[in-house]
């Protein structure tokens, strides 16, 4: 049974991404999150209190996500399928894409900056062409890999007759939600966050080197990619990041695509050398963001087909 609705929630998402009004949970999950920071953020103790919210978050998301399966296979099917990113995530990257191709850098910009926490003002062409991608590999894991990763685990678990699929991955991107929100290494969230990025970091360790190191090199094989570099790129600059997951989808990415990510890049106002990712094969083109869309849709359907295969057998 969980195999079909799998199916159909996969196809959902490839059909509709996240339309404009319509209330996803995890809007839900994050207007939780802000209340609780509102709550608990007063309290000296942050790490502690911190804890608490994500504590309370993830349990919350995880029972309400169970009593929705128990109630109603239809809910189960729609919930599920709002845990996965594919055409959204890869619709951000078009956006940006058909703004550039119109040779209007300012609007990319500031379009790009709805997208990622760095500073966009002074980038050119190249460099938003190098961010979209950056962010196209990296959500790849928690966008797509992660929580069909966790739906599949969940499948093997069940109580009272009722299947932890959604449980499992509406949870996951719960943590992914905290992480997100409260997950910054800056002044105010350095300690209030700390557990929230913590349990991010844990729960994708599985997701992230299996779509760096077998489905992202994988989809670059069946659509005629360099499957050979992402696979060298992988294992050679999988922990050229700040984050101990990131990297792992970024080097398969650039690997695949040959272009090399990182270098200097400017958050809040201050400018970063990062770790560079891959070989500087060529220089950035806009036609990369279709490669890198073509590249995001054939790992999710190699992923999806992979753990849809399994569940069945």
């Amino acid at each position: 049974m969980f195999s079909l609705k799998f199916f159909v929630a996969y196809i959902l998402d490839l059909i509709f991404g996240d339309p404009e009004n319509f209330p996803h949970p995890v809007r839900i999950i994050g207007k939780l999150i802000s209340f609780l920071e509102k709550k608990l953020y007063r309290y000296d103790k942050k790490i502690l209190f911190g804890g608490i919210a994500a504590l309370i978050t993830i349990i919350s998301t995880f029972l309400i996500s169970y009593l929705v399966a128990y109630l109603s296979d239809i809910l189960e099917i729609i919930l599920l399928y709002t845990t996965l990113a594919t055409k959204c995530l890869a619709g951000e990257g078009i956006r940006v894409y058909k703004i550039l191709q119109k040779g209007d850098l300012k609007e990319a910009k500031e379009k790009l900056s709805y997208l990622v926490s760095r500073d966009t003002e002074t980038m050119e062409k190249k460099d938003i062409v190098r961010s979209v991608l950056e962010t196209i590999s990296e959500n790849s894991i928690d966008g797509v890999i992660a929580p069909m990763f966790y739906a599949f685990l969940g499948s093997y678990f069940s109580f009272v007759g009722i299947s932890l699929a959604l449980p499992f991955a509406m949870t996951y991107k719960s943590i992914n939600t905290l992480d997100s929100m409260l997950g910054y290494k800056n002044e105010k969230y350095l300690k209030f966050g700390k557990i929230s990025a913590r349990i991010d970091d844990l729960a994708n360790i599985i997701p992230a080197r299996l779509g760096g190191m077998i489905f992202i090199p994988l989809a670059s094989a069946l659509i005629g990619y360099n499957y050979k570099n992402s696979l060298k790129i992988f294992f050679r600059d999988r922990k050229n990041h700040a984050s101990p997951n990131s990297g792992h989808g970024e080097s398969a990415f650039a690997g695949a695509l040959g272009v090399q990510f990182g270098g200097k890049t400017k958050y809040f106002g201050i400018w970063y050398n990062k770790p560079t990712i891959g070989d500087k094969i060529k220089e950035f083109e806009i036609s990369d963001i279709l490669k890198g869309e073509k590249l995001l849709y054939m790992t999710s359907f190699v992923t999806f087909l992979i753990f849809f295969i399994i569940s069945l057998i």
